[in-house]
């Protein structure tokens, strides 16, 4: 025999009321609460988003803690070009700037992670993805351009030197020198220093690019300056090492070899990498690698893209938050999802 279980309502003073249990909301999925003729007023529970909500006469709204909108965000700049001498060897380009505030990672310069922005919906953000530094023959390597995220700027990365008695350039990280020359210097919080450039006679060495991590070296023996490290970083779902310095050229003596360079050193696109230095027995230099973009943020968000901003991919989820790598430069802006 069955038994009929009740719940006891108690009515008290004005319209407040009791329930002995807990009180379970008719739950529809999103498509079937959409076929409802609703009134102002009515609620229910949502088992696609697993939220209730209630309709207020001409749309329905989530009853739960709205999250603040923080966006954590990986800026990198376009990376510096190198320079080409054919007689003496090159500097490498440095990286461009990196600035990073996702999940407490390190940020340039192995320098603290910096805070996310609380931002509001609704508003329209600045994005603009640097470009990076043109390779140069016999003259310094390009500078590349800032990227920006709204209050955020990178720094372009400095193009490498040239022969000798020319430093490389100033920027996210430095340019290394050409030979016999000083590299440039990094920026606070964003990069790392280029390195001098070696006059060993019959050895012309270029320095190495200053990256995100680490300096640019110097060239020694028969291989030239390495190109600096770059970081890491996760904040696309995976651990992706970006902003590698380049490594410099080297001349005349036939048993050169280039330095090492990793994390997108050498100007790959969208790392914010320095291009190589180039010389007689290592090859051309290299352009800069353009910079990159990635948003984070609360997955209760949803983001607009305008102005000629693009994602290739699009919003993507990681966990309780979306993420988007950004590809082109305009304006984004939030709304709750």
């Amino acid at each position: 025999m069955s038994i009929l279980e009740t719940n006891t309502i108690g009515k008290y003073s004005g319209n407040n009321i009791s329930v002995d249990d807990a009180l379970k909301l008719k739950s529809y999925t999103t498509t079937q609460r959409d076929a409802l003729t609703s009134v102002a007023g009515d609620i229910i529970y949502n088992s696609t988003v697993n939220k209730p909500e209630y309709y207020d006469g001409s749309s329905w709204n989530s009853m739960y803690d709205i999250p603040v909108l923080t966006v954590d965000y990986l800026v990198i700049a376009g990376g510096g070009g190198g320079s080409y001498s054919g007689v003496r060897g090159g500097g490498a380009g440095g990286a461009g700037g990196y600035r990073n505030s996702y999940n407490n990672e390190t940020s340039g310069g192995s320098s603290s992670s910096e805070s996310g922005l609380n931002l509001g919906t609704g508003t329209a953000y600045t994005v603009t993805i640097g470009a990076g530094g043109g390779a140069v023959s016999n003259n310094h390597g390009t500078s590349g351009s800032n990227s920006v995220f709204a209050t955020v700027t990178s720094t372009g990365g400095g193009g490498g030197g040239y022969l000798n008695a020319s430093n490389g350039l100033s920027g996210g990280s430095g340019g290394g020198g050409g030979h016999a020359s000083s590299g440039g210097g990094g920026t606070s919080g964003q990069g790392s220093n280029g390195g001098g450039g070696r006059d060993a006679n019959p050895r012309f060495y270029g320095g190495g690019g200053g990256g995100a991590g680490t300096n640019g070296a110097q060239g020694s023996g028969d291989v030239t300056g390495a190109g600096g490290n770059g970081l890491d970083s996760a904040i696309t779902g995976s651990t992706v090492g970006r902003g590698g310095g380049g490594a410099g050229g080297g001349a005349n003596y036939g048993s050169l070899t280039l330095g090492a360079m990793s994390d997108g050193g050498g100007g790959t696109a969208s790392t914010g990498g320095g291009g190589r230095g180039g010389g007689n027995i290592t090859g051309g230099a290299t352009a800069g690698g353009s910079g990159f973009i990635c948003l984070s943020y609360p997955s209760d968000y949803t983001i607009t893209l305008a102005s000629g901003a693009a994602s290739s991919a699009g919003e993507q989820t990681s966990g309780t938050r979306k993420y988007i790598e950004i590809q082109s430069s305009g304006t984004v802006s939030w709304a709750l999802a």
